[in-house]
């Protein structure tokens, strides 16, 4: 009587053989395995995740755009009107690059709206599920916004402030040349400040997670102290209203276009500083509210 012939064995079949992990049949048998392979996530995943996401929503160029439409149009448009009817000799002692000021302090009002809609914007939707499905790690995603929010905001503030500059000194032949500490403030310093100022925005967002409540906030933020200061009449409360003065956003704004406003105010690169020191309360706080409440 003949032996029954064994099946010969046959090699698995392409989509068998992936680097994915291996599942295991019932009986120890050689199951399925993915052909899509496992690798450990990182911050850049998240990073290309959130560029994505900022750079295809039309929330993003609209707010961009009048931004810089703000930034050049009022910036180059003043500097005209100055130059127009500025007699010879009026501007000798001025710098010329002091006049991007206020494109530069109308145009922050874009930059805080865009940083706000970063984050809240996907809890009104509730798209934030989505995002946390695919990166558990909250604190990672909130990393992720600030960076690519950060880098976005200090670009173009840069290119526009840059532009704007430029065409002031061309300008105003008349007036002093401004020092290599007045360029770079002019440009670099004021373009840290308003990224920063967006990245406060972007952790207040994340906080109240309401878009129109945060953005209110922030406007406050920026005329309130300065506002409140205005018609406080009473001597007695002088110190808060200078207090309130000096250290008001558009005061602080002003200290990079100015050697300094008051004498007791910040001067230099101090608004740099205590927008860094504000900014990162306000995501320590951020941070600390996401890993407890729900999304």
């Amino acid at each position: 009587m003949s032996t029954p012939q064994q099946p010969s064995p046959q090699a698995a079949p392409a989509w068998q053989a992936g680097p994915g992990p291996a599942y295991a049949a019932p009986g120890g048998a050689p199951g399925y395995t993915s052909p899509i392979p496992v690798v450990r996530t990182h911050l850049g995943n998240a990073i290309a995740s959130e560029w994505t996401k900022i750079r295809s929503v039309r929330s993003t160029m609209w707010t961009l755009g009048v931004f810089v439409l703000l930034v050049i149009g009022i910036g180059l448009m003043v500097a005209l009107l100055v130059d127009a009817n500025a007699s010879e000799g009026d501007l000798a002692g001025e710098s010329p690059l002091s006049f991007g000021f206020f494109g530069v302090l109308l145009g922050s009002m874009p930059i805080l709206t865009l940083g706000v809609l970063t984050t809240a914007s996907e809890y009104g939707t509730g798209m934030i599920r989505t995002t946390m499905v695919a990166c558990p790690s909250r604190g990672r995603v909130l990393t992720a916004k600030a960076i690519v929010f950060f880098a976005i905001a200090f670009v173009v503030t840069l290119v526009s402030t840059g532009f704007v500059a430029m065409v002031d000194a061309a300008l105003f032949t008349d007036a002093r040349e401004p020092s290599q500490s007045e360029w770079l403030k002019a440009t670099v310093g004021v373009s840290f400040y308003v990224a920063l100022l967006g990245l406060l925005a972007l952790a207040v967002g994340s906080i109240i997670r309401h878009s129109a409540g945060a953005i209110t906030i922030m406007i406050g933020l920026l005329l309130a102290p300065l506002v409140i200061a205005i018609f406080m009449f009473s001597e007695s409360l002088e110190g808060l209203r200078d207090a309130l003065f000096e250290y008001s956003i558009p005061s602080q704004l002003g200290v990079w276009y100015s050697a300094e406003l008051t004498e007791s105010g910040p001067s230099g690169w101090d608004p740099l500083w205590i927008a860094l020191g504000v900014t990162a309360a306000a995501f320590a706080a951020a941070f600390a509210l996401l890993e407890k409440r729900d999304v």
